[in-house]
């Protein structure tokens, strides 16, 4: 059975497409469903004027993962993708006027940081900074990417359990301290800590409440660089989705999931909103892991989850997606434009539930790259403003025109856009109520879960569900997280699990 189970997923995001592509090439019948009109999830593509805009995320890092989805099926990756790298990696504005540009080579990073900051201290703890990130990443490496973890329970068990080895690795890990503590221990200056603060944007998580761990992104965006592929970042799901197919994966869109079926603690298969009940050996849901559990399950079959924590949505954001009919030639094609206080900005946002009186604004703009994407002289140009995730007083359709004049106002005075208002030819926008209404997410939050706590923040629910037999999650809400990267392996971890246990007859 296990070599033709028929496998159901539910949602064609990354890491729905990484599953399918995974579970096909190793010789199971995959059916993906997917409730919109397109397959990527979040990396999807607007066009309109001339211009193309990639409407979610926008930095590729880690290509590693890709490569080893791409190598089930004895592909590379450079036959679906072609990446470019990028550096330097970002450009930082920050409130005084300054400008930063984060580079790949360490020691070059230190000297800039050294002649930034008048410091040579400052350039020295950078590089502790980055061997801390390596040592963080390579724990992570060994315990915690690649398999199914909800807890630190699982991290010993992997790691077998409670050897010295492992309980030094474990420790190290540091557990109970925060990335902006374990930043500011190292690089105190203000305006670098906020640069290296920004690495926990990846997961939509405030930098004072998430765990030191975390810290470790930094060294895989040294280790692996920042990319860009041609086409954009949409280019990624639409070449997963070509690999799928040629592998025998079944793709349907505008199939949206009503329930799954369960009997006895067993999944059985999935009933679709047009009433189709369709028999499935299992079933990946690369939706919500929390509205799964709430809308797809029975209630009995949900209560064990829903009871075993408190899930706190990540934060949501405000994006503007700006055709302007002149460039910018200061911007590189990522740039992050900084609030004039971290702790103001990530306090109003996570703390208050409310949006940053002077945000931190990321720019994409990639006609530096690829000039395709606008016409001659133009950009496409990608504002993402984070911002609190949807409660029940927020009204976006009467918020969004003031915040919009903040969001220009932040960029002209500390962007160097002071005419960007005059050079909007084309402008779209999301808000946390539509990527609720569109992406089905938890409270409108881009990055599933919010990964707070200093001791557990780092854990998402495992790829493995503990309750339902035959239930696996995939996403930025499961284990590792969220971030394209994070994403992609969750779908791989998702299917590598299910594969082994259906070939262990459980």
């Amino acid at each position: 059975m296990a070599d033709q189970a028929r496998v159901g997923i539910i949602g064609g995001g990354l890491g729905g497409l990484a599953a399918a592509c995974t579970l096909a090439a190793r010789g199971h019948r995959v059916l993906l469903l997917e409730r919109n009109p397109f397959l990527g999830g979040k990396a999807c593509v607007l066009e309109e004027a001339g211009f193309r805009f990639d409407m979610g995320p926008t930095i590729l890092t880690l290509p590693s993962v890709l490569r080893r989805i791409f190598a089930e099926a004895s592909v590379p990756l450079e036959a679906g993708l072609e990446l470019i790298e990028l550096d330097p990696q970002w450009r930082c504005f920050f409130e005084d006027g300054s400008r930063l540009d984060l580079v790949s080579n360490v020691d070059d990073m230190a000297d800039r940081l050294r002649d930034f900051c008048g410091s040579g201290e400052i350039g020295d703890g950078y590089r502790r900074f980055i061997e801390l990130s390596r040592r963080l990443h390579d724990i992570s490496e060994r315990y915690f990417f690649w398999r199914s973890v909800g807890s630190v329970r699982d991290t010993f068990r992997f790691g077998g359990t409670f050897q010295p080895g492992v309980l030094r690795d474990l420790w190290s890990l540091r557990f109970g301290r925060s990335v902006a503590g374990t930043v500011r221990a190292h690089v105190p200056e203000s305006r670098a800590a906020q640069m290296l603060d920004h690495f926990t944007q990846y997961v939509g998580s405030s930098p004072f409440l998430a765990p030191a761990v975390l810290c470790g992104i930094a060294h895989m965006q040294v280790a692996e660089k920042v990319w860009y592929p041609r086409g954009g970042t949409g280019a990624v799901p639409r070449a997963l989705a070509e690999l799928a197919r040629k592998l025998g994966a079944e793709l349907r869109t505008e199939c949206p999931v009503r329930r799954i079926l369960t009997e006895n603690g067993r999944v059985q298969g999935v009933e679709t909103e047009s009433g189709e009940r369709i028999a499935l050996d299992a079933v990946i849901s690369n939706a919500d892991s929390v509205r799964t559990h709430r809308e797809l399950l029975a209630d009995q079959a949900a209560a064990r989850f829903l009871g075993r924590r408190r899930y706190e949505p990540a934060c949501s954001g405000v994006v503007l997606y700006l055709g302007l009919s002149k460039k910018y030639d200061h911007l590189l094609h990522h740039n992050f434009v900084f609030s004039r206080d971290a702790e103001e900005e990530f306090q109003a946002i996570y703390g208050e539930g409310r949006p940053a009186p002077d945000p931190t604004c990321y720019l994409a703009a990639p006609s530096v790259t690829e000039p395709e994407v606008a016409p001659p002289g133009g950009e496409a140009l990608y504002v993402l403003v984070h911002t609190p995730y949807l409660r029940p007083q927020h009204r976006w359709s009467e918020m969004l025109p003031e915040y919009r004049k903040t969001i220009l106002a932040k960029l002209a005075r500390t962007g160097g856009m002071p005419d960007i208002e005059s050079r909007i030819v084309v402008e779209r926008f999301l808000t946390p109520e539509d990527i609720d209404r569109r992406y089905a997410v938890l409270q409108g939050a881009i990055y599933g879960l919010a990964s707070h706590g200093r001791w557990a923040g780092a854990f998402k629910p495992a790829n493995r569900s503990p309750d339902i037999r035959g239930l696996y999650l995939a996403g930025g809400s499961a284990h590792p997280g969220p971030g394209m990267p994070m994403a992609l392996m969750s779908g791989w971890i998702a299917a590598d699990v299910l594969h082994h246990d259906l070939h262990a007859g459980s």
